[in-house]
């Protein structure tokens, strides 16, 4: 069998510096576009009253609706590319390694007054940077997911669509997405718990002395954690856990009863998972009527257009679409205007490092040994909460994951737990601990693994779901149980999917690190010594010299755990646990 090499967390190489330094010099460029003095100042006032909180909780959804709607396209685009595209692959994957350490709170100064600069008189700069910063806590396991997925395929099936001549769109439709879809939307669901976690960092936020808000939950829970009102925080977690309620049952449960359909296995599957909503949608006649009418033929048409876009060279379909110049002169012009863009954007990024460059060297002695010891506490904290995590996630998972009567049970009730953001319940979880020697300490790993540990159990759940029904009977009458079957067939089965579940929920604990080390309540501000509150205080007063140094710290952190840590895992997944049926 020939091993195939995962590019994913390759050894690190001059270009991580280079999209390092890239990466660096939007930021600053962005930032720089309006540092001191946005035109655009929030007037909006976020009321505690319990009657704005229906309207709050609409804001808010169609804010994280609009941002999962983009990682989903994102995902799509972006891991099938990488997946398919092996030159692509060396440079997309690196980027989407360095991208999904960078801390949300670090995108934040230079997306919203990048944004402000461009849309000064009005909120849309706001709206928009809040959305954008939602989809960066929301799309990266998405995205691993997906590529994972797809590098996975059981070279069998890739076999039997060569055979029966699929082009590259029907390939993608009746074999890539079905095989991909279980862990997508268990991903998914993840990805709307990530978005209520950060919801309220990003709809209610301080920079320097300019302090921009939205209307939504987020910023209405976090108004009630800083003026210490506990009633009105108690309203808005009830308002929360009730859209919570609303969203899983009519969205995930369905999607999730849907989903079963694809899963890989020789035999059938005995309790599939059941939906009421799914139910009544599949015997409306008025939904069918209006599938009939309106989504069937817009699908048709949008399939058959892509059939002829992606059909073979040398075919009619290909043909009709052909440009009639030659194919020279194309390639010239393509040649050229990459070119051009290329030097233009390597002049531009240039210049953006140089400046960061400058920024960096304005920072004081004192300020530099403040972050290795602040690296070092925070990554003792992120440790501490993925070793928490794993010990109760890999159990539970596996129990969900296998059967399915217990999965109808506990899964509504796992994704309602999950979604709470941890952030909410936290001002409650400081009363109770800041008593104790090391309070704040605790609670900041609390709040890490509260915020993170979901991404494993997901991935787990989804992992041990997927596990053929064939593969389960075979273990049965060869009599493993115990120890036995989960060192034959469960560990296997579900380890790939561990490793993509701890993959994002490192990256999210670095994450969560700027919001639980650096903590507004009551009126006041409390924060332990760690990278993370270095991040969260330097973007509260304005220090952006301090801000760019410490999540570059954080970037090199996380990217250098991938490349020595989960680089080898992951390719001693692919090469041991492969299933190839």
């Amino acid at each position: 069998m020939k091993k195939e090499k995962n590019l994913m967390f390759h050894s690190i190489t001059p270009a991580d510096g280079v999209v390092i330094a890239v990466i660096i010099a939007v930021m600053y460029l962005l930032i720089s576009l309006n540092i001191d003095n946005p035109i655009y100042k929030s007037n909006i006032v976020i009321s505690l009253n319990t009657k704005y909180l229906p309207a709050y909780a609409l804001f808010s959804f169609l804010r994280m609706l609009a941002a999962y709607i983009l990682s989903l396209v994102f995902t799509l685009i972006y891991g099938y590319v990488a997946s398919q595209n092996k030159k692509a692959e060396k440079i997309m994957l690196p980027l989407l390694d360095i991208l999904q350490s960078i801390p949300v709170l670090s995108f934040l100064p230079a997306v919203v007054l990048g944004l402000v600069a461009i849309f000064p008189h009005s909120s849309l700069g706001v709206e928009l940077s809040s959305i954008i910063l939602i989809f960066t806590g929301q799309v990266w396991n998405m995205t691993f997911s997906f590529y994972h997925s797809l590098t996975t395929i059981p070279r069998d099936l890739d076999e039997v669509a060569s055979t029966f001549k699929l082009n590259k769109w029907q390939k993608f439709k009746k074999l890539q997405l079905p095989f991909s879809a279980i862990g997508l939307v268990w991903n998914s669901m993840m990805s709307w718990a990530g978005g209520w976690f950060f919801l309220m960092a990003c709809e209610m936020f301080t920079l320097k002395d300019n302090d921009f808000r939205l209307p939504g939950l987020g910023s209405y829970l976090q108004t009630a954690a800083f003026q210490g009102d506990t009633k009105a925080l108690l309203h808005g977690l009830i308002t929360m856990i009730i859209l919570i309620v609303l969203i899983d049952q009519l969205l995930w449960r369905p999607i999730i009863a849907w989903s079963d359909k694809f899963k890989v296995e020789l035999t059938g599957g005995g309790d599939a998972p059941e939906s009421v909503v799914l139910y009544i949608i599949r015997r409306s006649v008025l939904i069918e009527t209006l599938s009939n009418k309106v989504t069937r033929p817009m699908i048709r048409y949008i399939d058959e257009f892509l059939n002829k876009l992606f059909s073979p060279r040398g075919t009619p379909e290909y043909e009709i679409g052909m440009n009639q110049c030659s194919k020279a002169r194309r390639d010239a012009l393509k040649k050229w205007v990459y070119n051009v863009l290329g030097i233009a954007a390597i002049l531009l990024f240039a210049y953006g490092a140089f400046r960061a460059a400058e920024m960096l060297l304005k920072l004081s002695g004192g300020e530099l040994t403040q972050l290795f010891p602040s690296a070092l506490a925070s990554l003792v904290r992120v440790i501490v909460a993925q070793i928490i995590a794993l010990l109760w996630t890999v159990p539970i998972g596996v129990a969900v994951g296998l059967n399915k009567k217990l999965a109808n049970i506990l899964q509504p009730i796992i994704q309602i737990v999950a979604s709470i953001p941890a952030t909410a319940l936290f001002p409650v979880l400081l009363i109770a601990l800041l008593k104790f020697a090391g309070g704040l300490n605790i609670a900041s790993v609390a709040l890490m693994l509260l915020g993170t540990q979901w991404y494993i159990l997901f991935n787990v759940i989804a992992g041990a779901m997927s596990i053929p029904e064939d593969l389960k009977e075979a273990a049965a009458n060869l009599g493993l149980k115990g120890f036995k079957k989960w060192k034959t067939l469960i560990l296997p089965a579900i380890f790939p999917s561990i490793l993509t579940g701890l993959v994002t929920a490192t990256g999210g604990s670095w994450n969560a690190t700027i919001v639980s080390e650096y903590i507004g309540f009551g009126g006041e501000h409390m924060k332990t010594l760690g990278l993370g509150a270095l991040i969260a205080q330097s973007t509260d007063i304005g220090n952006y010299p301090m801000l760019l140094a410490s999540t570059l710290v954080m970037i090199i952190i996380v990217v250098g755990t991938n490349r020595f840590i989960w680089k080898k895992l992951f390719r001693f997944s692919e090469e041991r646990f492969r299933l190839d049926i």
